[in-house]
């Protein structure tokens, strides 16, 4: 797919998309909210929401301790239950990146590191090229990058796009996920051009925020950024994936956007390679409803292990 890498081009390109229905956007994300799935369907799904999970700890106090705790527990996240999945990749700074390769090497959880001056996305490119590279480095299978928000809500998208295509060089191997922070876009045109700006940089998954802006995840601009995925996959035949973060803390959340990405996107999304969930407090309700569909009785927060 060609476009110019200019601003002007990309105005061109990315005001040309169509405009988002929002009444039919959110009436969709209402009807979808309302699904429900056979009891059968239930466990399947619990168990692919966990598998979808990144485990994330990104606070100041970080320590190796809390960081080989979050390992053991996304290796084997319900011990009672060692046929619970494990989730997909775990969440760190880029300092910790190394140590929690080490923790998780074998195990399949990959090593996701923030990158680009997380959470604000504000420095020059050559410091976000060098957190890049000292996570990369130590072992991270995945960067999740944040995009400068000012300089895209001023057109300067030429300078978003620039900075994904160099941080995607950097990346080498690693999967790169683009953290558009929907929370501080305008609207829903703006995630849709967001999203398709990522896309067209090369971005492998687009995600909607760093968790520390509110309001993060919601089901309507999921929708739009899957809409995103769908659509690019129908013009180049490339599959790319998208992240939930912040917000989804229940497993009828999680659910609630299953069927969304089944709906919208379709059934090939339906996996950790292109479907996540950036909610750590997500797993202890996944887990609790596991044991009750495995039981038949509810299992309250105090006997869920945490990390």
């Amino acid at each position: 797919m060609q476009v110019g890498t200019d601003d002007r081009s990309l105005r061109r390109f990315l005001h040309g998309l169509p405009g988002v229905d929002q009444v039919g956007l959110e009436r969709r994300s209402a009807v979808l909210a309302t699904r429900s799935i056979k009891a059968e369907s239930k466990r399947r799904a619990i168990d692919l929401a966990i598998s979808m999970i990144d485990l994330t700890t990104l606070e100041g106090a970080d320590t190796r301790g809390k960081v080989a705790a979050l390992c053991a527990q996304a290796r084997r996240p319900d011990p009672e239950y060692p046929d619970a999945p494990s989730v997909a990749a775990v969440c760190v700074y880029p300092d910790l990146a190394g140590f929690a390769a080490e923790r998780l090497a074998g195990s399949g959880v990959g090593v996701a590191a923030v990158a680009t001056a997380f959470p604000s996305g504000r420095s020059s490119l050559d410091v976000k090229i060098a957190d890049t590279r000292l996570a990369v480095e130590a072992g991270a299978t995945e960067i999740d990058m944040v995009i400068d928000r000012g300089a895209f809500l001023s057109g300067r998208y030429a300078q978003v796009y620039e900075e994904i295509v160099a941080i995607k060089e950097v990346c080498g191997d690693a999967h790169l996920k683009v953290i558009l922070e929907t929370g501080e876009l305008a609207g829903y045109d703006d995630v849709r051009r967001a999203s398709w700006l990522a896309l067209l940089a090369g971005a492998d998954v687009i995600k909607t925020s760093t968790g520390k802006i509110s309001p993060a995840a919601t089901l309507p601009v999921v929708q739009v950024m899957l809409q995103a995925v769908r659509d690019w996959h129908r013009l180049t035949g490339e599959h790319r994936g998208v992240k939930a973060a912040g917000g989804i803390r229940s497993a009828k959340d999680a659910i609630r956007h299953l069927v969304a990405v089944n709906e919208v996107a379709g059934p090939d999304w339906l996996t950790p390679d292109l479907f996540r969930f950036g909610a750590s407090a997500l797993l202890g309700d996944l887990l609790r409803q596991r044991r009750t569909q495995l039981t038949g009785h509810y299992t309250s927060a105090d006997h869920i292990g945490r990390a």
